[in-house]
C-alpha cells in the first residue's frame, strides 16, 4: 500500500508547515503504532531508602591533593580486534556497564535525563515518533527567550536555544516535566503536556548554553552550567522556585585556560558528579546527596579530583591555549572519555577513586583540531570522534575530521578516517548517532551522511541547509534532524544503508542548533527562532 501525504496546513512562524512525500510507510506505520517500549518495572525508591541505596554504592571518602574550593547556596582498514572490556554480570560492579549502549539511564527515573540520554550518550528517547506532526505548544506563547551577552569585548543579543540545547524530559509524580536552559539566562521547568511553567524560572548571570542534566537516582536535582562561570545544583522540590544548593566556579582552578563557561552536560554516577569545563579542567565532585527530616533534598559536595585536560606536548603543538572542554563527558566501564578544543582525545581510569586514589589518564591521542562534538562509544569499546576544521593543521589533514579509534592500541588506534573539509570553517560540530551498523553524521557544510561503522564507507549523503549543528537522533527506526533553515525533518531508516525517504518535515523557524528529545509520541526541540516547541499529533 502507498500513502501520499500532501501539505495540509501552513501558518506563519510557529505554525506547522507539513510537507509529505510519496512514501512506502506500511511496515513503518504499523511498527510505530503497534509497538511499545519495554521498561524495567523497578519501583522508584522512597526517600527513606534512596539515600541508603546511594550510600551503599559509592566509594569510600577520597582524598585529593587539590583543596576543596566551592561555595555553598588507515581510511580503508577494518579492525579485526576488539578493545578489552570487563565482562558483564547481572549487576555491573564498575562505573558504567559498557553493554548499556543504546539503553536508557537506569530505571529509577524514566526519561531523557541528559544530553544523549545516558552515560554512554547513546539513548535518544522513547517512541513512538509522530507521523503527522504539528506544533502542540511553544514556550513562551508570546515573545522570545533573548538576552544580551558579552564575550571578547563584543555584546550580542542571543535568542532561543542553541548548541547543544537538548531538553531533559522525565516522569515525576504522575506528570511529565521538561527542563531547558535558554539564551534568556534562565533555567525553565515546564509541564510537558501544556508547556506551562511549574516553577519560577531560575535566573543565572548570563546565557545558558549546552544541555542540563536531571538526577538519575530520584533526587529532585538539576545540574546546569552557564556562561556566568557557575555550574549549579538546583533543587526542584521547593515550593514555587528552583533553589540553588551549590555551585562550582569555573575560575577556581589555576591556571584557568580559555574561559570559565560551562557547555558540557554533567554525569552523576555513584554519587559523583563528572564534568569538563571551558576552563580546560576535568572535575569530579562527590555530592553526598540526602534528604532532611522534612523530606527536602540536600547536598554536601566535596571536590575529590580536578586535573588539567592538556599537557605541554599539546600546547607546543598548538601554539595557543584554546584547550577548553566543550563536549559532554562519556563513561563506559571504568573509563571517562572526552576531548578538548585542542583536539586531545583522552580516557581516564576512574577505578582508583574506589580506593581513595586519583584517576589516571590511560589513553591519549591527538586529533589535530577542535573537538566540540561528544565522543561516541559502541558496545565493543570503539570510539567515534568528530572534529571541526578550523586550525588547518597538518595533523587535521593527516587524520581527517571523523575517525574510528580502537583505544586498546596505544601506537596507532585509527581504524578508519574521513575528511570533511568542504567549507572553511568546516568539519563537524554535532554529535554523531549510532544506529544498527551505521553512524549518522551532520556537518557544518550541510551534509547529512550515513557511514558504515565497520569500513568507514559513506553509504549515502543528503544536502540540507547548514550549518548543521543539531545532533541527529534515532527513535523507532526514524532519524530526526534539525537544519539551519528552521526545519525539523524525519526519515525512515529501517534500512540505514540505503538513502532514506523523507517522511515529513515541519517548519519551526530560525536555525535549529539544539538537539531534539523524543518522549511518548512527542518531540521537544528548541530553536534560535526564540522558543522551545513540543511537536506531536493532536
Amino acid at each position: 500500500m502507498t500513502f501520499a501525504f500532501i501539505d495540509i496546513s501552513s501558518t506563519k512562524n510557529v505554525g506547522p508547515v507539513l510537507v509529505r512525500k510519496l512514501c512506502r510507510l506500511t511496515p513503518l506505520f504499523f511498527l510505530l503504532t503497534a509497538c511499545s517500549t519495554t521498561t524495567v518495572n523497578d519501583s522508584v525508591p522512597t526517600r527513606s531508602t534512596l539515600a541508603q541505596e546511594i550510600s551503599a554504592s559509592i566509594s569510600p571518602s577520597t582524598t585529593s591533593k587539590i583543596s576543596p574550593i566551592y561555595e555553598t547556596a588507515s581510511p580503508t582498514t577494518t579492525s579485526t580486534s576488539t578493545p578489552t572490556i570487563r565482562p558483564t554480570t547481572s549487576v555491573y560492579e564498575g562505573w558504567w556497564d559498557p553493554a548499556s549502549v543504546g539503553q536508557p539511564w537506569g530505571s529509577k527515573v524514566e526519561g531523557v535525563l541528559t544530553f544523549r540520554g545516558s552515560p554512554t550518550r547513546s539513548w535518544y528517547g522513547r517512541g513512538p515518533v509522530p507521523l503527522m506532526p504539528e506544533v502542540l505548544w511553544r514556550f513562551p506563547e508570546e515573545g522570545r527567550l533573548c538576552s544580551l551577552s558579552t564575550t571578547g569585548g563584543r555584546t550580542t543579543n542571543w535568542c532561543g536555544i542553541g548548541w547543544t540545547g537538548q531538553p531533559a524530559v522525565w516522569e515525576q509524580d504522575d506528570r511529565t516535566l521538561v527542563a531547558i536552559g535558554a539564551y534568556d539566562r534562565h533555567i525553565h521547568l515546564l509541564n510537558a503536556d501544556t508547556g506551562k511553567p511549574v516553577k519560577q524560572p531560575f535566573l543565572t548571570g548570563d546565557i545558558v548554553k549546552g544541555s542540563l542534566t536531571v538526577d538519575p537516582d530520584g533526587f529532585p536535582l538539576i545540574y546546569s552550567g552557564s556562561r556566568d562561570g557557575k555550574l549549579r545544583i538546583l533543587a526542584f522540590d521547593r515550593e514555587d522556585e528552583l533553589d540553588e544548593l551549590w555551585h562550582l566556579a569555573g575560575d577556581q582552578v589555576h591556571p584557568m585556560m580559555w574561559n570559565d563557561d560551562w557547555d558540557g552536560a554533567p554525569l552523576v554516577i555513584k554519587d559523583h558528579l563528572l564534568v569538563g569545563g571551558e576552563n580546560s579542567w576535568l572535575h569530579i565532585v562527590r555530592l553526598n546527596r540526602s534528604f532532611d527530616a522534612s523530606g527536602k533534598v540536600h547536598v554536601a559536595p566535596e571536590i575529590v579530583f580536578q586535573s588539567p585536560a592538556w599537557d605541554d606536548e599539546l600546547l607546543d603543538a598548538l601554539g595557543d591555549n584554546n584547550v577548553s572542554i566543550e563536549n559532554s563527558v562519556v563513561v563506559s566501564g571504568n573509563t571517562i572519555w572526552f576531548a578538548n578544543s585542542g583536539g586531545l582525545v583522552q580516557g581516564w581510569d576512574l577505578s582508583p577513586l574506589e580506593i581513595g586514589k586519583e584517576p589516571t589518564r590511560e589513553f591519549r591521542w591527538w586529533m589535530g583540531d577542535d573537538v566540540d562534538a561528544t565522543i561516541v562509544i559502541d558496545k565493543s569499546g570503539f570510539l567515534y570522534v568528530a572534529a571541526e576544521y578550523e586550525r588547518q593543521t597538518d595533523r587535521s589533514h593527516e587524520v581527517g575530521q571523523l575517525v574510528k579509534l580502537d583505544p586498546s592500541k596505544e601506537v596507532d588506534p585509527v581504524v578508519w578516517a574521513l575528511d570533511e573539509r568542504d567549507t572553511f570553517p568546516g568539519g563537524i560540530w554535532s554529535t554523531p548517532a549510532l544506529h544498527k551498523n551505521v553512524l549518522f553524521v551532520t556537518t557544518n557544510s550541510g551534509r547529512l551522511i550515513s557511514v558504515n561503522r565497520n569500513s568507514g564507507e559513506v553509504l549515502w549523503t543528503k544536502r540540507l541547509e547548514g550549518p548543521l549543528w543539531s545532533s541527529p537522533i534515532v527513535v523507532s527506526d526514524i532519524l530526526i534532524v534539525g537544519d539551519c533553515g528552521g526545519y525539523l525533518r524525519a526519515y525512515d531508516v529501517q534500512n540505514p544503508e540505503i538513502e532514506p525517504i523523507e517522511i515529513w518535515r515541519i517548519e519551526l523557524g530560525g536555525c535549529i542548533e539544539a538537539t531534539p528529545a523524543v518522549w511518548d509520541g512527542r518531540i521537544y526541540i528548541g530553536s534560535r527562532e526564540g522558543g522551545l516547541f513540543a511537536v506531536g499529533e493532536q
